[in-house]
């Protein structure tokens, strides 16, 4: 008889955005005419710019044409696209040459995939609050996996230290879902440790394109040391709002190897082994949101989503409520007021104002009593949300006097 994979048994029963999901089903069940205001599940809200439109167009043009259609596409990713975002990480001076690029179709995908390159003896670190598929792919996995715990006191951005022995250190940053961000001293810090310690480095750059604080990095590899220790993963979800059009990129520097194996040289032979690529009029349209005038237009629909960040600091600022992300990150992390538990806060928000956010305790034990909100919602939207937040807490506040 086969034996499944047993360490599914190890997983939680479901998982967060599905718990979510069902508790507003419920509460529409009940109250079918209710609008439900949602910043909880980080999907963007924004249609593609035009470029991106207008590529995809063209890509599914040539597929209409004999001359320029296209079959297979190279499994590590198509030229043009290697060499597009190998450019766009050359404009903040990170060398990259194309075939450290691997093109995937999202960073989900590649998170878990990435994997394959470690031994199942090898330990993971999951700095925590963290994204809950850090942990489950582990799980699934079979891995141990450390829990580095942060909060207020060290800004949720922890350094490493003489107790953490770990092999494979995932660093989110701008962090989903605090939205707190590593500056160049911190993050040397990390990239020190994994040298000297032969760890190596899987760092989230999903959200690097919200940041705006010059002084703060996009990339691990615009820290000295990093090509020798990281992995970085990045996607187009939200930076060009591709959740529902997929496509994201792995770097793996040349230089990165442990025991006399290349990761590069490994990641090739998986990609070649385990996928047929991304399809020509994806990598098309990803391709479009490197050029000039697609930075502009992706740029265009980040500030709205800033402004909806704003419109929600501005209504915690005027609660005297801490939080902490929005300014260089698309979520908004604030502290439960009054002591209250996340999930019961999640019920507070949704049965009297009709808010949906996310429970802090779903992204690990030290989330418990925080809440993230997302700014990827529609605008107007958003503005009622914080009207509706900044009249609940508020009166609630007034009535504590």
């Amino acid at each position: 008889m086969i034996t499944p994979n047993l360490f599914y048994s190890d997983l939680k029963d479901s998982y967060l955005f599905y718990n979510i999901a069902q508790k507003t089903k419920a509460y529409l069940s009940e109250h079918p005419n209710a609008h439900l205001y949602r910043m909880g599940i980080g999907d963007v809200s924004l249609p593609l710019c035009e470029s991106v439109i207008k590529a995809l167009h063209e890509a599914v043009d040539d597929q209409a044409q004999a001359a320029t259609f296209h079959g297979y596409m190279p499994e590590c990713g198509a030229e043009f696209l290697r060499e597009a975002i190998a450019a766009y990480y050359g404009n903040r001076n990170v060398k990259l040459s194309p075939d450290e690029v691997f093109v995937s179709s999202g960073a989900s995908d590649e998170l878990g995939d990435i994997l394959d390159l470690f031994d199942r003896e090898n330990t993971s670190l999951v700095i925590e609050p963290a994204y809950p598929a850090y942990v489950d792919a582990n799980v699934m996995g079979g891995r141990k996996i450390q829990h580095l715990a942060s909060g207020i006191d060290n800004g949720f951005l922890p350094l490493p230290d003489d107790i953490i022995k770990a092999d494979i250190l995932y660093i989110c940053s701008p962090n989903n879902p605090t939205g707190a961000v590593f500056n160049r001293e911190q993050l040397k810090k990390w990239v020190d440790y994994a040298n000297d310690n032969g760890a190596v480095i899987l760092f989230d750059a999903a959200y690097e394109a919200f940041i705006e604080d010059d002084a703060l990095p996009h990339s691990i590899f615009e820290i000295e040391g990093a090509r020798t220790c990281a992995i970085e993963i990045c996607s187009l979800s939200k930076t060009a709002g591709f959740t529902g059009t997929r496509l994201g990129y792995t770097i793996i520097p040349k230089e990165l190897e442990r025991k006399g194996m290349n990761f590069n040289t490994m990641w090739v032979r998986n990609r070649t082994t385990k996928t047929n690529g991304v399809s020509y009029i994806i990598q098309k349209g990803a391709a479009a949101v490197f050029t000039p005038e697609g930075q502009k237009q992706i740029h265009n629909n980040i500030r709205i989503y800033k402004e909806n960040a704003a419109c929600l600091m501005k209504a915690l600022d005027e609660l005297g409520i801490w939080y902490c992300g929005g300014k260089n990150a698309p979520y908004i992390w604030m502290k439960c007021p009054d002591g209250m538990r996340s999930w019961e806060f999640f019920d507070y928000l949704l049965n009297e104002i009709q808010v949906v956010g996310t429970p802090g305790e779903g992204f690990g034990k030290c989330g418990e009593g925080y809440f993230r909100f997302s700014t990827f919602g529609n605008p107007d939207d958003t503005k009622e949300a914080a009207r509706r937040l900044s009249g609940l807490l508020g009166k609630a506040k007034k009535n504590e006097v």
